[in-house]
């Protein structure tokens, strides 16, 4: 299929995406109620029509959700099935696999319920929703890493190598460094041309590094670590940064002076925000400045060349982030959260 033709229908797609007044009219709606009567008039119709068969309230929406972006993943990948460029929507999905596997590790590692586990679980990568439905029926994080193996997946071969170091610890963020680090070795390694549509996945990719080994820094200066345990956290191959620099920016000891040293590179952006709820040890205003970062660059994406993969990987982006904000205004009205305080949540990009 050609690119022009897969770009053409992915347009179509995005064009039905939700416009930020839309998502505004979610945001003041007065009940959960109301958020599901506005999403029945939307394209999310479908979905919430059949999970409404099962659930009720908050739900409902998150079960509709899942189910809505796992199927466009799904048909996005029949689209460009066996085409050179399938790969780059394969790595751009992949992080769902990822983050599928360590929420089942997560369950299974403080005994969730195995229907609590698949309701965070959002099929949308190459594993599909059978795979996470077996992986949360096994009693622990052994069983899980072993079935992985048995069925050849190649994320179990650094949960496998680090199995005993999780064991001695008990601390799960052993298991899923490990796993990060496995996935960005090897996207990077299938990342090695010099073609266009190479280039702008490779430089996400490497900036999905960057905000994750700033964000370890930030919870490494606020709890404490030391460069020399950090060392081990932090992932090769990020744009801005080498390990040196970032162990340097552990050693700071506060946030304030991390920051400063930020202001020379692309993520000046965290720099300029107070640093006095941070110091406080609350960094998520700074970790919410940095998705966003991530987000907007992802998105923006989709308006480069029109005849390479960049509006594919924009979509997906953007499809990512409009469901991320309509979960976050569902949560936040079910909780009874001021709209005022919503608007701070969102993702808006």
């Amino acid at each position: 299929m050609d690119i022009g033709y897969v770009n053409a229908r992915v347009r179509s797609m995005n064009s039905r995406l939700l416009a930020r007044e839309e998502l505004d009219r979610l945001m003041h709606k007065p009940d959960i109620d109301g958020v599901i009567s506005e999403l029945e008039r939307s394209p999310y119709r479908p979905e919430i029509e059949k999970a409404s068969v099962r659930y009720s309230g908050i739900h409902c929406i998150e079960n509709a959700l899942r189910a809505d972006l796992a199927r466009t993943s799904q048909k996005i990948l029949r689209m460009v099935r066996d085409e050179p460029f399938e790969k780059y929507v394969r790595i751009s999905l992949n992080k769902w696999d990822i983050q599928n596997i360590k929420t089942v590790m997560r369950g299974k590692n403080i005994h969730v319920p195995v229907e609590e586990i698949l309701e965070c679980v959002v099929p949308a990568g190459e594993l599909d929703e059978a795979t996470f439905v077996e992986l949360a029926k096994k009693p622990d994080v052994r069983s899980v890493i072993d079935l992985l193996a048995t069925w050849e997946v190649e994320y179990a071969m650094p949960l496998t190598q680090n199995y005993d170091k999780f064991k001695k610890k008990r601390d799960l963020a052993v298991l899923e460094y490990a796993l990060d680090k496995f996935h960005y070795r090897r996207v990077l390694a299938i990342l090695k041309g010099r073609s266009y549509d190479e280039a702008l996945v490779r430089d996400l990719v490497k900036t999905e590094i960057d905000i994750t080994n700033i964000k370890s820094m930030l919870r490494m200066i606020r709890d404490g670590v030391s460069p020399e345990d950090g060392k081990n956290i932090l992932i090769e191959g990020g744009n801005s940064f080498t390990a040196a620099m970032l162990l340097d920016l552990i050693g700071k000891r506060s946030f304030r002076d991390a920051l400063s040293a930020l202001a020379t590179t692309p993520y000046s952006g965290i720099a300029d925000l107070s640093g006095a709820r941070a110091d406080g040890g609350n960094i998520s205003v700074l970790e919410k400045e940095l998705d966003r970062f991530l987000i907007r660059k992802g998105i923006a994406v989709f308006r480069t060349d029109p005849l390479s993969i960049a509006v594919v990987i924009g979509y997906l982006w953007a499809k990512n982030n409009e469901i991320t904000n309509i979960r976050i205004i569902s949560r936040c009205i079910n909780a009874f959260v001021p709209d005022e305080e919503i608007r701070e949540e969102l993702l808006y990009v």
